[in-house]
């Protein structure tokens, strides 16, 4: 007697069908894209990590010799089946237990102690470093400090003692330094888009930030003006012996000549060396790409003036 199918079995078939034709549908997908990629490297060996021949090893193996060698692509079956008993050899060969060689490394405690000593006290050597840390409780050799020191990038004593890092120097004249930077905005005018420079001045010491003038055409002229207001007995620079500045030419010689005059020092920078000015650099950073909402705003609120052509006095 003849086995009668019944409609839900027909049902489970095509199914069943539709899934295998869907799947082989994305494999065939899944292989020519791999072709493409190859074919992007023009002939030149792919390149994989250890954890990616693991994730393939452990996927190959999943599905089985056969089926890969109808779907790989990127490597041989063969050499999947490689990567996978070499997967299960570093399973037994301890290698994750295993210690490194060699002396241990000093403690971070130690060696940010030391690092923090030659920092403050730059004419000690190695031998005076040796023995702070002995006071501490800490026996480390005259070796080990020179070590720590050379890794750091700290000068021996002598040496470190005759440059003062750029930092220390900040540090130690806050209250008399002043920084200046240009930024520009892009303002839409009726002649079409018109670049306006904004110049800015920063007191170190309090991070207060002053605007001091915009204008299309930052020339000799205005930047006169520019120091005329900022050396001021209400000028920003009042009392400030030291500015940092950048080589733009826009800081031009007459410019720092009637700042030395006034009494302020302009400190003119290294060529690309934006490190050394970032406190400035940051802050027109900042007003440019609107960082902060209060940048933003401030931004924002200088448009109406750029399109006025006016900023303060004598300003245009």
């Amino acid at each position: 007697m003849a086995r009668i199918i019944r409609p839900w079995q027909v049902l489970v078939i095509a199914v069943a069908g539709w899934i295998s034709r869907e799947q082989d549908s994305v494999i065939e997908y899944l292989r020519e894209e791999n072709r493409v990629l190859k074919q992007q490297l023009g002939g030149r060996r792919l390149r994989l990590t250890d954890a990616q021949r693991r994730r393939l090893a452990a996927k190959g193996k999943a599905i089985g010799y056969r089926v890969l060698s109808e779907v790989a692509t990127i490597v041989t079956p063969d050499t999947i089946f490689r990567w996978h008993r070499r997967l299960i050899a570093e399973k037994w060969d301890y290698s994750a237990k295993r210690r490194d060689s060699g002396r241990p490394p000093v403690m971070k405690e130690i060696a940010d102690l030391t690092v923090r000593i030659a920092r403050e006290s730059p004419s000690w050597g190695y031998s005076r470093v040796q023995g702070a840390l002995a006071n501490l409780g800490h026996k480390v050799a005259r070796t080990t400090v020179a070590k720590i020191l050379k890794q750091h990038g700290i000068e021996p004593g002598p040496e470190r003692g005759r440059h003062m890092p750029w930092s220390t120097f900040l540090k130690a004249h806050w209250e008399c330094l002043a920084a200046t930077d240009f930024f520009t905005i892009e303002v839409w005018g009726l002649r079409g888009l018109v670049t306006f420079y904004l110049l800015i001045v920063i007191e170190l010491s309090t991070r207060r930030v002053h605007l001091a003038g915009i204008t299309p055409n930052p020339k000799t002229a205005w930047m006169m003006q520019m120091g005329r207001n900022l050396t001021a007995p209400d000028g920003v620079l009042a009392g400030k012996r030291f500015i940092i500045m950048d080589r733009d030419s826009k800081f031009c010689d007459a410019f720092r000549t009637m700042l030395s005059d006034c009494g302020t020092e302009p400190l003119r920078l290294p060529p690309r060396s934006p490190n050394l000015n970032g406190y400035a650099s940051h802050c027109t950073s900042s007003v440019r790409f609107g960082r902060t909402p209060g940048w933003r705003h401030l931004s924002e609120s200088l448009v109406p003036c750029c399109l006025t052509g006016e900023f303060g006095p004598g300003c245009g």
